[in-house]
């Protein structure tokens, strides 16, 4: 349950207004291409502005790339398909339904029976540790548990890839490693292609396969870093072992030199202005 995603030649521009009114073009992404293979977890990690979330909702199908094109297992992407399932930052969850109606809410839009899709929720709310909780409303939830539910909620309509965009962004950092863990527990027993957006060097190193690099200016890939790192892995050994030290400090040097220099970049062009 998985499948092989090829990007060829994304490219996506916007259009910005500038101080005084004046709008212009830029490129969030140019010319991307990456193929990411069955069963592989990939983050993308860069500076704000480097088209991770937009490449995400390319390879979704929420927006169209402005040439080149996304294939799933060879077929072209031309919207969002069933095959796919989003988990967001902002955890979009429906305040007024409990935590098992929310998980079967995919599965209902998709006509399964209501006692079918409701056993098949409670099997992914037990995963995700909330099985005490499948009655409760999320406004009754930590941040934690409510990401909780968006992943068994994405999970529970088995797509063959779980696209992720910053899931653990708004939640604590103790909170984030434990939802880094039942993440891979979870991943492990599924084995789904999964996509992951992050801008924490440590968590795109101890979840992935290969972590992508994207520089900004405009959008594109910069490396592909394999992760030498055995499965499956055990957080405490990960997080001590040289290997996990040395890529996490290469991607930030990595990322410091863009940011600097993106920095540099921007006063030269202010100093040009003046």
């Amino acid at each position: 349950m998985s499948a092989t995603i090829q990007v060829e030649a994304v490219s996506k521009r916007y259009e910005r207004t500038r101080e005084g009114g004046a709008t212009e073009q830029f490129a969030a992404l140019d010319d991307v291409h990456l193929t990411v293979p069955d069963h592989e977890f990939v983050s993308f990690i860069g500076p704000s502005g480097c088209g991770k979330t937009t490449l995400l909702r390319i390879i979704d199908g929420l927006i169209a790339p402005d040439a080149g094109r996304v294939l799933i297992d060879g077929h072209p992407v031309s919207g969002p398909g069933p095959e796919r399932a989003m988990v967001f930052q902002n955890f979009a969850l429906m305040p007024w339904a409990t935590v098992l109606e929310n998980v079967a809410f995919g599965l209902e839009a998709r006509g399964i029976p209501r006692r079918e899709r409701e056993a098949i929720a409670a099997r992914y709310i037990q995963q995700v540790g909330l099985k005490k909780f499948a009655h409760a409303y999320p406004p009754a939830l930590s941040g934690g548990m409510q990401q909780r539910v968006g992943l068994a909620r994405a999970l529970a309509v088995e797509p063959k890839i779980l696209l992720m965009d910053e899931p653990f962004a708004s939640v604590d950092a103790q909170t984030r490693y434990l939802l880094q863990e039942e993440l891979i527990a979870v991943w492990q027993r599924q084995r789904q292609t999964v996509l992951f957006v992050t801008h924490s060097m440590e968590e795109a190193v101890f979840l992935s396969d290969r972590v992508v690099i994207m520089e900004p200016s405009p959008g594109r890939v910069a490396e592909v870093l394999e992760v030498p790192i055995a499965r499956p892995r055990v957080a405490d050994e990960v997080r001590r072992a040289p290997a996990f030290v040395e890529l996490s400090n290469y991607i930030w040097q990595r990322l410091r030199q863009t940011i600097r220099a993106r920095e540099e970049a921007a006063t030269g062009a202010a100093a040009g202005a003046d």
